[in-house]
């Protein structure tokens, strides 16, 4: 887990005044771990720390934080009988208060103290040299009064082009989850009421027209109501940079694909790229079952193992992917 700042400064320019709320060390057993957080202001409150009589003695802490405009405060909190969770361990949480003048100036590890006047111990110098020389940033730690955290980079971008049944599952399952999800369908009586936060909704009467303006990391998946859209976005996916290209349909409908992008222009190459079906084929083919699939891949290439890679495709391509964050170059 790392420190989200984006977030926190779009809930600081939202709401006002923040309280942060983070899990920075645990002993035995807990409900999270370390450098799991939430976000708490004078309305109401984002993210979770694991529920129950933990949080919500945390959440009204975190307001009388808000009230007093108090900077840190550090609580390590047995989590027995008295908060009616056994877990048996003991969480030690931090909570600080930031506005918009406070928010972290630094992009890659935020240190600071957590205890009045302790001066800067060895073990954080050390950290920011291996920094310099290129080292991997830290988990997060607490330790001599110190507290440190790697910041989150910037969110994965996934492209979804479609908001019939598989659609709207894929996004139901990412709600909540670290990516950036711009979601494209023609009209927007086509879209549900109500979007989740980390969704961008895009309408577009010819979305291949659009898919050139991804970034080119983004991970796209095509599941429209017409089988000429979807060889449009394929043909204008393939024809610049990408992640990931994954098509809903069978092995029929790739075969006939793979034949009208060979005559657009296509190397065997790029559009062995693409991943049809879509999806863990074992899960079934029901639309949510398709959804815990695709989620399940975006989210074990963004784990931070180097060893593990994720076979998206047992019936096709046989496509791996290798994990969005590494522990090297």
């Amino acid at each position: 887990m790392s420190f989200d700042l984006s977030t926190l400064a779009k809930a600081v320019k939202t709401h006002g005044n923040v309280a942060r709320v983070l899990i920075a060390d645990h002993k035995g057993s807990s409900p999270r771990e370390a450098g799991t957080s939430m976000l708490v202001w004078a309305a109401g409150y984002s993210g979770t720390i694991g529920g129950g009589a933990l949080e919500y003695q945390a959440i009204d802490n975190a307001h009388k934080q808000l009230e007093n405009s108090s900077l840190t405060n550090v609580h390590r909190i047995p989590l027995g009988p008295n908060l009616g969770q056994c877990c048996g361990g003991s969480v030690t949480l931090v909570t600080e208060f930031f506005t918009l003048a406070n928010l972290p100036d630094t992009d890659t590890v935020y240190t600071r103290p957590v205890k009045p006047n302790t001066p800067e111990p060895l073990w954080v110098k050390r950290i920011q040299a291996k920094l310099r020389n290129g080292a991997e940033t830290p988990d997060t730690h607490l330790q001599d009064g110190w507290l440190v955290e790697s910041i989150s980079q910037p969110l994965q971008p996934v492209w979804i082009y479609g908001a019939g049944h598989v659609g709207r599952a894929i996004i139901d399952t990412l709600q909540g989850l670290p990516f950036d999800v711009t979601w494209i369908d023609t009209s927007a009586d086509r879209f549900p009421a109500e979007i989740p936060e980390n969704v961008t909704q895009l309408i577009a009467k010819n979305p291949a027209l659009v898919a050139k303006h991804a970034p080119d990391d983004a991970q796209h998946y095509i599941l429209t109501y017409s089988h000429a859209i979807d060889l449009e976005l394929c043909h204008a996916i393939l024809s610049h940079s990408f992640k990931t290209l994954g098509l809903i349909g069978s092995k029929t409908k790739r075969a006939r694909f793979i034949t009208k992008l060979k005559n657009l222009g296509h190397s065997n190459t790029q559009i062995s790229r693409i991943i049809c079906p879509i999806g863990d084929p074992s899960l079934g083919k029901e639309p949510k079952a398709i959804a815990v699939g695709i989620t399940s891949a975006l989210i074990h290439q963004c784990v931070n193992v180097t060893a593990q890679k994720i076979y998206l495709n047992t019936e096709t391509t046989g496509t791996y992917l290798k994990p969005c964050v590494t522990s090297s170059p």
